[in-house]
This record gives structure tokens, sequence and C-alpha cells, in this order.
């Protein structure tokens, strides 16, 4: 039993890749998220990271010899250095994003990250440290495989290779290595990033139930009233007019937070990623919270299988045509003419007029002449 399980196990890792089209979309949402992020705080890249940035970089160096931290952004303090720095990263990430040379792309945009969320780790968030770890994760992962311009360029050259050319046995078995090697580094690449999202919200879940304002349902009245996180105050102050309805919404999320781990292999995970969705939602525009609620929307992506994400193209190719509506059929629209009969001399041919079965005639046809 014990072998035949383990057996199972390792063909699971080396069988096949797992989970293309997730770690795809892993790959293009946190590629977004960050352009996204550095060009909103292009304005400010100078107070934030740059040589202005009151964490001057000789703090940021005392700072790393204690933590072991690292950032290419103090290797130079020069304000040249750091505008290439901030051009090179937003072109690693909107290459990451489109998944090209995604191998290389994928190291690169992990150091832009560490080396950014380094450089000011005292702004950061709980959303920042999410996203620092999955770009690390995703260096595992064959993330380009789906939904990329690698994965264009692949379709491309696999099409103009007609016949295959005969190869030597040795390349043959360092190619099966090769292969094998991905796919193992893939699928734990995988399994970390479940096992990382899972862990996550098992112990916000457990760490809410400790606490007497979740108890008690009065911990989201407390949190609608901080000013640090009232983007519109105004909806912020009409939502806690309802405190029956603020109640149930926390105790909803503790218990979703607490059974997330439990029913991932399920289908009552569907409606559970569901409830999830609404309450990151209701944190980026409630609390203000996008960066945060768009990095776990991205890390909730990879419960889903594959076979929804290739689903995905054919529902929306069908929304489409239905949007478009049906094409008329040829030969019935309003204004199309029967084919009329005639004579070859070009006299009127007088044909019957056929009669109903129920014996009684009807009229005869629109423009045609009977006998006397």
């Amino acid at each position: 039993m014990l072998l035949a399980r383990a057996d199972g196990i390792w063909d699971l890792l080396t069988g096949r890749p797992v989970s293309l089209y997730a770690t795809s979309v892993l790959r293009i949402g946190y590629g977004l998220l960050y352009l996204a992020f550095l060009l909103r705080e292009f304005p400010h890249r100078d107070e934030i990271w740059g040589p202005g940035s009151p964490w001057t970089p000789s703090l940021a160096a005392q700072l790393f010899d204690q933590t072991g931290w690292w950032s290419f952004l103090l290797l130079s303090d020069g304000r040249a250095y750091f505008e290439l720095c901030y051009a090179l990263a937003l072109l690693t990430s909107a290459l990451f994003l489109l998944g090209w040379r995604t191998r290389v792309t994928s190291v690169l945009f992990a150091g832009v990250v560490v080396s950014f969320h380094a450089r000011a780790i005292f702004m950061t968030d709980g959303g920042d440290n999410l996203l620092l770890l999955m770009a690390l994760y995703l260096t595992l992962t064959a993330c380009g495989r789906r939904w990329s311009l690698d994965a264009r360029r692949a379709r491309i050259k696999a099409a103009r290779t007609d016949v295959a050319r005969p190869r030597h046995v040795v390349a043959q078995d360092l190619r099966a290595a090769r292969r094998t090697l991905v796919t193992v580094m893939h699928n734990c690449g995988v399994l970390v990033i479940a096992a990382q999202v899972c862990f996550l919200y098992g112990s916000a879940g457990l760490y809410k139930v400790q606490g007497s304002f979740w108890d008690d349902g009065t911990a989201l009245h407390y949190v609608l009233n901080l000013e640090l996180f009232q983007p519109w105050p105004a909806l912020s102050h009409a939502m806690d007019r309802y405190p029956l309805a603020m109640a149930v919404a926390g105790y909803l999320t503790v218990l979703t937070q607490v059974a997330f781990p439990f029913v991932l292999f399920g289908r009552l995970k569907y409606p559970v990623l569901a409830v999830l969705l609404g309450m990151h939602v209701a944190i980026a525009v409630v609390l203000g919270l996008p960066l945060f609620s768009g990095t776990m929307i991205v890390a909730d992506a990879v419960f889903l299988p594959d076979r929804f994400y290739a689903f995905l193209p054919h529902l929306l190719r069908r929304g489409t045509r239905r949007c478009d509506g049906p094409a008329p059929e040829r030969g019935t629209g309003l204004g199309s003419v029967p084919q009329q009969g005639g004579h070859p001399d070009g006299r009127e041919e007088h044909r019957p007029v056929s009669r109903p079965a129920s014996g009684h005639a009807g009229p005869p046809p629109s423009g045609s002449t009977t006998a006397p």
C-alpha cells in the first residue's frame, strides 16, 4: 500500500506539469499588478525608493547588515542610476506579463520585487509580502507555457518543423532528464504556492477567532471607522449603519478563511472562492487596499483547474456570437422575392391552383392569371 502511494506521488510529480494555465494567470496577474503599481508611484518614486527618500541609502545599508536583505538600488546613490533601474523595472514587469523568455524574465522580475521591497521595507504591507513570495515561487514554475509570447513562438516553431530530425541517444536522454527536472520543479512550485495560500487563510482565520471583536461581531464596525482605511468616508459610514449585516459578514469571513484549507478537494471550494472574491473586492473598494486585494485574488486563481481556463476562450467566443446576433439565412429575408416561373418564349405560364386538404380553394397567388 505504501509503495503504491509512493509511486502515485512520484507519477504526480514527474508525469506531467500541472496547473499550467493557473500559473500563467499568476504570471499575468502579478506582472500587471506590479507594473500598475510602479506606474502609479512614478511621480513619487524618488521619495519612496530614490536618493531623495527620508530612508536614506546609508540607513538602508545599515538595516541590510542586520537583516540580510539585498537591493540593486543601493549599488549607487546617483539619480541617473536610479532612473535607469526604474525604467528597467518597468520593462521587466511588462516582459514578464507578456511571457517573453519567461525563464529569464521570471528571475529578473523576482529580483525587481525583492529590491524595491527591501529598499522601502517600512512602507510595505501584507499584500507586498505575499507578492514578494509569489514572485520567488514563480521562478520555479513553467509559467510561460500558456497565454504568452513563448507559447506563441513554440507553436510557430512546431508548425514549421514538419519532420523531426534524428537525435543521438545521449542527447535524447539529456532532453528527457531536463523535461523531468522542469516538471518536478514546476509541480513543486505549484504545491508550495497552494500551501502558502492555505497557510495564509488558515492562520488569518484562526487569528481572528482568538479576538473578542470578531467573536462578538463588532470587528468590522471598528475597521470601518478607522480614518486610515476610509477612501470613501460616506460609504464606510453608510455600511456601518447596518450592524447586523456587518456582524454576519464578519462571521462569514472567519468561517470561509478557517474552512478554506479543508474544502480544496471538493466542489465546495467554488462557492468559498466566490465568497473570498467578494470579500477582496469589498476590501479594495471600501478600505482602499487594491494591491492587497489584487494579490489575494490572483493567488486564489491557482486553485481553479486547467479545464476551467481552457474553456474560457470558448465561452468568450460564444458570448460574442450571442451579442452579434444570429446571421440571417439566405433567401428568407423580408425583402426576398420567390423565384417566378416563366415560359421560354416570354409568355406567362398558367399553372393550376393547388387546393388545400380541406377541399376549399385558397386565394390565387398574387400577380397570377387564371384561365376563364
